[in-house]
């Protein structure tokens, strides 16, 4: 296996309810740090949400292995933050025989 390229670097966000004092809660994304991460664009597909059109799009993200626990081991229902764009991870997966890399499946979601 070659190393993957590290060359762009994702914000990694946690989702944190925060009570409204009401009985309810809002909820907000925390910043959890910077990750370099290597992208590769999957498959994508399109479908209608109301009267707007939602374009998903699937990405194997790439970024160096952290311990269990970790607060900068990815997780599924984080995200990463490229500017504007979001990614949802889905699943974390380690890559490679020796578990230097970890392999998050993402997805982007744009709405137009």
């Amino acid at each position: 296996m070659t190393s993957p390229m590290l060359n762009r670097p994702l914000l990694l966000e946690e989702r944190q309810r925060v009570a409204d004092g009401a009985g309810g809660y809002t909820e907000s994304w925390a910043p959890l740090g910077t990750l370099w991460a290597e992208l590769k664009a999957g498959t994508g597909r399109e479908r209608g949400e109301g009267m707007a059109t939602l374009s998903l799009a699937n990405y194997r993200i790439t970024v160096r292995a952290a311990p269990q626990g970790s607060p900068s081991r990815p997780k599924p229902d984080q995200r990463f933050r490229d500017g504007t764009r979001i990614f949802r991870i889905l699943a974390v997966l380690e890559k490679g025989t020796n578990g230097r890399f970890l392999q998050c499946n993402a997805v982007e979601e744009v709405v137009s």
